[in-house]
């Protein structure tokens, strides 16, 4: 049985992956099928869907800053948001058969959005550091601790009075942190995650509390070791992997009918009202146009903790368990359609940037553009370590060259270093209006991303920039299309490193045969 599971989940992912949506969305089009075919669950599958439920809050726990989520923009457009829902699912709830507690919870959890697929699509554009996708990292942080919340409302149980001692964990951390610093091979660093995940699970069921809560408390406990980004990493994939069970459980479960399929396509259409809902608020707070709709874009899915919350209230008996499928189906077809409209997020806003700009506010925008570069006549876009290097190599021959980078925690750093630098979006085409050009002699792209790179040597030939442009490619593909584009040199970073190294080599040879 565990190899028709894994198999059928395998295929189903392979497939929507190849047509670029969330492999978990196959997921639960395979416990579908299976279900269709006649395939149950049974106690294996729950059991590996509540450790995938675990080692997810357990890493939700691990990020949480209380830093990032006291930032004005996240705090007023979050909680406003979840307000205004929470309203709205007041008033629709209402009079559900009598049903209010179950309805609420359900209403609720269709505000939060999916953080597995904004943290995939901003990790693979390369844009996770960036302002806005911080921004978008701390709410969707928020929604999640709301969401702990509203599964304790959910479990509809008395927890015992030692479960005020959960909140004696912190006290723990010093041990954590030595165990961690202590596991220097990466298998350890994996397992002993996976200890602390289940064991506040354990704890948490001991005092009567949900074990997902308990997994997120261990997590919030070992959160800013420095190894913690390292630990996040290793979990990931072990955690999709658990998760793909609990997918699969959900279509396992029951098949939606025609008046659940009715209901899901309700859902659906409320989804525009989320992302506009969203792009609002993010106005209101003083964000560009362009950077509220991406926001908005990102955010504008339905959640995983829409699944679980859902799964909660049905073995509640709060709702029917019809809702179980509903929700399921909805978060699927939510996520297919958000995950191509995030890819092409800033080609999407460009078309619409016209009618999108007329509602920004008159005020200093947080993400400004910058209104001037001083005497630069040289720029280097994208201070990593390729872009470090650049500026410093101009620095050293006396040029007057200013960095830009996107990632305000990195220009923070540079700041402080003593380094020109300004914020600037490459991909932000107001970014090239905006900048003197004709100032400057040549610039460098060394953006990790390629639509980034090939994006703004587009918007640079458009903007008829006569300076040299010069950029770095990860893939053979790439150098003959950023020449097309207007390139004026392309270098391959590792075939230019073994080149250096070769030189280096027949130098010191050369020296000592001397």
């Amino acid at each position: 049985m565990e190899l028709i599971w894994v198999g059928a989940a395998y295929l189903a992912g392979l497939v929507t992956s190849r047509l670029h949506l969330p492999p978990l969305v196959g997921y639960l089009m395979a416990g579908y099928v299976l279900n269709f075919s006649g395939v149950e669950s049974n106690d294996t599958l729950s059991h590996l869907a509540d450790i995938g439920i675990e080692l997810l809050l357990f890493t939700v726990g691990l990020k949480l800053k209380l830093s990032s989520l006291l930032r004005r923009e996240v705090l007023s457009v979050g909680t406003l948001h979840l307000l205004v829902v929470t309203l709205v699912s007041a008033l629709v709830y209402f009079g559900f058969n009598g049903q209010i507690t179950g309805g609420l919870v359900i209403g609720v959890s269709l505000a939060f959005s999916s953080t597995v697929l904004a943290i995939k699509v901003l990790e693979d554009s390369g844009e996770l550091s960036t302002l806005y996708g911080r921004d978008v990292l701390s709410i969707l942080i928020l929604q999640d601790i709301v969401a702990i919340g509203l599964l304790a409302v959910a479990n509809n149980k008395q927890p015992s009075p030692w479960a005020l001692c959960l909140l004696l964990l912190p006290l723990l951390r010093p041990l954590a942190y030595r165990l961690l610093s202590a596991s220097r091979d990466d298998e350890l660093k994996l397992l002993l995650g996976i200890v602390l995940a289940l064991a506040g699970g354990v704890l948490a069921q001991k005092v009567g509390i949900s074990s997902d809560i308990g997994a997120l408390l261990m997590g919030v406990m070992l959160a800013g070791h420095p190894d913690i980004d390292d630990l996040s990493k290793k979990l990931w994939g072990l955690k999709e992997t658990f998760l793909a069970a609990f997918f699969l459980q959900i279509g396992l479960a029951d098949l939606p009918g025609y008046d659940e399929v009715i209901q899901v396509f309700q859902l659906l259409s409320l989804l525009p009202l989320q992302g506009i809902l969203f792009f609002a608020l993010f106005l209101l707070v003083g964000l560009r146009a362009r950077t509220a709709f991406v926001s908005a874009l990102a955010l504008m899915t339905y959640s995983e903790f829409a699944l679980i919350t859902s799964s909660v209230v049905v073995k509640a008996e709060l709702l029917p368990p019809a809702w179980e499928a509903v929700i399921g189906l909805a978060v699927a077809l939510s996520l297919a359609i958000a995950a191509p409209l995030n890819r092409f997020s800033h080609r999407i806003f460009s078309f619409l940037e016209p009618g999108l700009v007329r509602f920004e506010r008159k005020v200093e925008h947080l993400d400004r553009l910058p209104s001037s570069i001083g005497g630069a006549e040289w720029l280097v876009v994208g201070m990593g370590r390729t872009g470090m290097s650049a500026y410093l190599a101009f620095k050293q021959q006396d040029m007057r060259v200013l960095g830009l980078d996107a990632d305000p925690i990195n220009l923070k750093n540079l700041l402080a270093d003593g380094r020109r630098v300004i914020y600037g979006d490459a991909e932000d085409s107001a970014l090239w209006e905006t900048l003197p050009l004709e100032k400057i002699k040549g610039i460098i792209l060394t953006m990790p991303e390629f639509e980034a790179r090939s994006s703004s040597i587009k918007q640079l030939k458009n903007l008829q920039f006569a300076g040299s442009i010069g950029t770095v490619c990860f893939h053979n593909d790439e150098e003959s299309e950023l020449y097309r584009l207007g390139a004026t040199f392309v270098i391959h970073p590792l075939i230019e490193a073994g080149k250096q190294l070769a030189e280096h080599l027949l130098k010191s040879t050369s020296k000592m045969d001397f």
